[in-house]
């Protein structure tokens, strides 16, 4: 998978019920986040992060999603031991994959890895722990991979799809380290000329090709 690729589509249990992934996204964003294992200690905590943040990503018109490769049922015992050790109840769907299916597909684990969750240890999944954001029209936006013995950082997810947003709005690229509300930056694809008539006020350039306006009103 890479980035612009189209987010395959899947029809899978969750734990809201079956869904069909692109019907779930809708004209919206999604987020994509998946696990090596059940009852595994970072995802704990990860998990119940994100149930936190579910008003931060709601205002920004985003879904959030999660996958192991293991069946619901064991999510739903999951989810009492998310609550219970970090205060946050499960407010998102937890997609079950024990065929590996869905791993597969967005190559996480090769073709090769099986058939079946059964037996597998999560260092047999360390793969299957990847960040995906989705955009309304169903591509990739983002891709993160991290080692399991390292917690995600969700709120750098939700300053990323802030960027992504603007500049799929406005013709802006975000500097090193961008906060919502700080300067961006004039995209190379827009000549001077036609940046004088979107920032009449100008802008400033210690180089020509990087010209810094402050941040359009989303």
């Amino acid at each position: 998978m890479r980035i612009n690729d189209g987010a395959p589509n899947f029809v899978a249990d969750t734990t809201e019920g079956i869904i069909d992934f692109h019907e779930w996204i809708g004209d919206g964003w999604a987020v994509l986040f998946s696990h090596p294992k059940d009852f595994t200690p970072v995802c704990t905590t990860e998990l119940g992060y994100l149930a936190s943040l579910k008003d931060r990503f709601a205002e920004r018109n985003t879904k959030v999603i999660g996958l192991s490769v293991d069946p619901v049922s064991d999510h739903a015992k999951w989810a009492h031991d998310i609550e219970e050790t970090q205060g946050h109840k499960l407010n998102y769907p937890l997609i079950g994959d024990p065929e590996l299916e869905i791993a597969k597909l967005y190559g996480m684990l090769p073709a090769d890895a099986g058939e079946t969750s059964q037996g597998r240890t999560p260092a047999d999944n360390a793969t299957v722990r990847t960040v995906f954001i989705i955009g309304p029209d169903k591509k990739i936006k983002l891709m993160l991979a991290y080692p399991m013995t390292t917690g995600r950082n969700f709120d750098e997810v939700v300053r990323v799809i802030e960027s992504l947003q603007l500049s799929a709005k406005h013709k802006v690229a975000t500097p090193v380290n961008w906060k919502p509300g700080e300067d961006v930056i004039i995209a190379g694809s827009v000549s001077d000329d036609e940046a004088r008539k979107t920032y009449p006020q100008g802008w400033k350039a210690p180089k020509p090709y990087l010209r810094f306006v402050p941040q359009p009103k989303t």
